[in-house]
């Protein structure tokens, strides 16, 4: 397994020995040998996980301290949060690749450690007087953060058995996620008692908790032997109508999720300043869209489970477009209880929805595997198929669903740019929801020979 440079050889030499031989399928040698290496991995990821997660989200943050004395309008806070989604949806596939090509352990390592390039400047530099376009090259920056949830879960995915992979990687996942409202809870530590006057400290925080990450990759993570890339699974999965189709799901989902938790604590000053004055009075509501919304995500994959992912996941995009309906008739009508409700509904619903959309997966290539054996085809060959063409779409639609935290900021942006007021983003994720309810049963729920059972 090759190394990135000489730093992570340096960080790999004198440790234990390298795991040789690794059959999580095998039942004894998963009870006796690889259950307490993947639990130890697994824990050890979950935390550099929501280290990066946090990074990726400090501008949610960091928007509220940017009073009056930066010069910045409420257009350019949201460009601020929308551009580490952005490099964040970019670097989702290429982390992916990097677990096989340089080894979990290894790029974990140098993940972390990248996390170190904006958190260092940002708790150097911000403070009034600093120029806009260097704080969006630090905004743009943080979204190596991004990246890391694809590496954890590509990388966790290679330590559990099939039937154990679900509950790992939603722990993960999820681990992961609240990352969002932890940030969000340190913002609002520093508010409360330091002041927006400091927002460096925020960044500063997380500096050795980020050197913490990085030391406990090297010390209690493994290379898993044998892991390869396939790139002929990524362009057969890119030829693949489902993953375009499951790709504009996870925009609805993920993109929402990770959107709402950049921008909720902006739009809550800018629609009701006078409910939130100063910004430690919003960051008291900021980050409970997204704790709701990370914890929630479990039960989307159990309700899929039961009832089917197609199912869930369309009675789910019901319920957002919903929540969008009522969270716009409450800006409209100034209700500051009915606008927080659909708010928190939106989160609750993206939640259950990220957990859905990712259980229709591997159910959409398992239920073709099944037709395959079915017309005569080798049960063995079809099932290997699916397992290639899920592990692929789901790194294609991980990147492209992530940039739907870019087109929710963008949203925002642009309304209140042209009317002041957040109406026409509402509309239009009003308009989305409705698209992707109707996708989900046009293409996996109607009635007719070509549909998949057990989606």
């Amino acid at each position: 397994m090759s190394t990135l440079a000489p730093a992570a050889t340096l960080i790999t030499a004198g440790r234990r020995q390298p795991i040789t031989d690794w059959r999580p399928e095998d039942p004894e040698f998963w009870r006796t040998t690889g259950a307490p290496i993947a639990r130890r991995n697994l824990y050890v990821s979950i935390f550099a996980e929501h280290v990066g997660f946090s990074v990726w989200s400090l501008w949610s943050v960091m928007v509220l301290f940017l009073g009056p004395q930066y010069g910045i309008d409420p257009a350019g806070k949201f460009l601020l949060t929308a551009v580490p989604a952005a490099l964040g949806a970019v670097l989702r596939l290429p982390y992916t690749l990097a677990v096989a090509r340089f080894g979990g352990r290894n790029w974990t390592i140098v993940s972390a450690l990248m996390l170190l390039v904006p958190a260092v400047p940002m708790a150097l530099v911000i403070s009034p007087g600093v120029s806009y376009p260097t704080l969006l090259v630090l905004a743009c920056l943080t979204g190596v953060g991004g990246g890391n949830f694809a590496s954890s879960m590509a990388n966790i995915n290679l330590f559990y058995p099939e039937r154990l992979k679900g509950r790992a990687l939603g722990l993960n996942a999820g681990g992961g996620n609240l990352g969002v409202p932890a940030v969000q809870l340190v913002g609002l530590a520093v508010l409360a008692t330091a002041g927006a006057a400091y927002p460096r400290l925020v960044p500063a925080v997380y500096l050795p908790l980020i050197v913490l990450a990085a030391l406990a990759a090297a010390r209690w993570l493994d290379n898993i032997p044998g892991a390869r890339n396939e790139p002929g699974a990524l362009r057969e999965a890119a030829r693949e109508p489902h993953t375009w189709v499951m790709s504009l799901l996870y925009i609805g989902t993920f993109g929402s999720f990770i959107g709402f938790g950049f921008a909720f604590g902006q739009v809550l000053q800018l629609q009701f300043h006078d409910r939130f004055p100063t910004p430690v009075d919003a960051a008291w509501l900021t980050f409970l869209g997204p704790l709701i919304g990370s914890l929630i995500r479990p039960l989307g994959g159990q309700l899929a489970d039961r009832l089917g992912g197609a199912r869930v996941t369309f009675w789910n995009f019901v319920a957002m477009a919903a929540g969008a309906g009522a969270v716009l008739y409450a800006s409209r009508e100034r209700s500051f209880p009915l606008y927080l409700a659909g708010f928190l509904a939106l989160f609750v619903f993206s939640g259950i929805g990220n957990g859905s959309t990712y259980k229709m997966i591997p159910a959409i290539f398992r239920a073709r595997a099944a037709a395959e054996a079915a017309r005569g085809g080798d049960p063995a060959v079809a099932e290997r198929r699916s397992r290639r063409l899920a592990g692929a779409l789901i790194g294609i639609a991980g990147a492209v669903g992530a940039s739907g935290g870019v087109l929710v900021n963008v949203a925002f942006r642009q309304s209140f740019l042209s009317s002041g007021n957040a109406d026409a983003a509402y509309l239009a994720f009003i308009g989305w929801y409705a698209l992707c309810f109707a996708v989900t049963w046009a293409v996996y729920l109607r009635p007719g020979p070509r549909r998949l059972p057990g989606v």
